[in-house]
């Protein structure tokens, strides 16, 4: 591929297989396209595909895969940890190589413009695709959930970009837009208690005082009974994947709670990694020259 660009589409469906299939099923055989990772989480009920292709036939493979989600998953009937507003709950583009973030956001309008069009799903531009400053940070977008979202949009001020004034009935409301590349990164802890992840993730995101490229929130995961820092690390080069774990390891050991485990949400840079590594294991005058893959 010349050029390629990114996608990482969360769809609010991490417990039925056959719905996860058959989004999966418009990444797989599209010339241009390529699925690198898809994952399912029970207790967040939600899916994470990570997608790469060349500009318009990434595009194409979105549209079609949100078709069939906005088919196949009701809000109304859907139960999970993880906050969401829609079917197809945000569909950014982050743009790889030989292109750039305008590249990003013309794919971006053109998904959006789409979705409104042909599938009726209202669609809220964000990051650095907003049209007006309050809906940069999806955060803010979201709060109300699809259950206060039909409400939330007799707002003026919360008109969509694209599509009906007011939710699709069963597959909510999107936000699409361009980014750079972000690691979704959640720690684990050795509690029960949600409270004490909800309080740490608020030291730790931006909008609590923590971390300027941090976005974090306490989930619990019910199927193992542990609490959990679920973030969003949206500019890893400033806000450190280890400096943040650090972090929220010594909060943790305030209330005498150990970290049990970590995980990666999809792909994550390999700079990411190596910082990670280059700070635990104290290597001195390291370079990126050093990896065997950036030789290749």
């Amino acid at each position: 591929m010349e050029f390629i660009m990114e996608t990482v589409p969360n769809f609010s469906e991490g417990r039925n297989t056959a719905v996860i299939e058959k989004i999966a099923d418009c990444f797989r055989g599209k010339e241009g396209v390529k699925l690198l990772d898809y994952s399912a989480d029970k207790d967040h009920n939600r899916s994470v595909f990570t997608v790469i292709g060349e500009p318009n036939p990434l595009r194409d493979a979105v549209i079609a895969a949100c078709g069939v989600a906005i088919d196949l998953i009701d809000l109304r009937q859907h139960e999970g940890q993880h906050p969401r507003m829609g079917a197809v709950d945000v569909i950014p583009f982050i743009p790889i190589k030989n292109c750039e973030l305008a590249d990003a956001d013309r794919i971006a309008k053109e998904v959006g413009q789409a979705l409104g069009e042909q599938l009726k799903q209202p669609v809220f531009l964000y990051e650095r695709s907003a049209t007006k400053p309050n809906r940069e940070n999806l955060s803010t977008i979201r709060k109300g959930q699809f259950e206060g979202m039909a409400e939330k949009m007799k707002d003026p001020d919360w008109e969509p970009d694209y599509g009906p004034k007011t939710i699709h009935p069963s597959g909510g409301v999107t936000a699409v837009g361009a980014r750079m590349p972000l690691v979704a990164f959640n720690i684990n802890l050795g509690t029960d208690k949600l409270e004490i992840a909800q309080a740490i993730a608020k030291l730790v995101r931006h909008v609590g005082g923590g971390f300027r490229y941090v976005k974090a929130m306490g989930v619990m995961l019910e199927e193992r009974n542990l609490a959990q820092v679920s973030m969003n690390l949206t500019d890893y080069t400033q806000s450190a994947i280890y400096r943040v774990f650090e972090t929220v390891k010594m909060e943790a050991a305030r209330y005498g709670v150990p970290v049990v485990g970590s995980e990666l949400i999809g792909l994550a840079p390999l700079r990411a990694l190596v910082d990670c590594a280059e700070y635990y294991l104290q290597i001195e005058n390291f370079t990126m020259d050093q990896v065997l893959e950036t030789r290749l």
